[in-house]
């Protein structure tokens, strides 16, 4: 298309950014990962449930 300029969104905030960037400024990059370390840590907590569940299944079987 005529006339746009080649651009993407930051992954955080959606602003307009230049095509080889990812985030906007510094503070969506800090903000993004907090959020993937959120992320990690509740997966990772989940996964522990899940694994005590078993235990839990496997010693009150027998």
């Amino acid at each position: 298309m005529p006339g746009i300029v080649p651009h993407k969104h930051c992954i955080v905030c959606g602003k307009a950014i230049e095509p080889d960037k990812i985030y906007c400024s510094k503070e969506c990059e800090i903000e993004a990962e907090k959020e993937r370390k959120r992320q990690r840590n509740l997966m990772l907590i989940m996964f522990g449930s899940m694994f005590l569940m078993l235990l839990l299944v496997i010693f009150v079987s027998r």
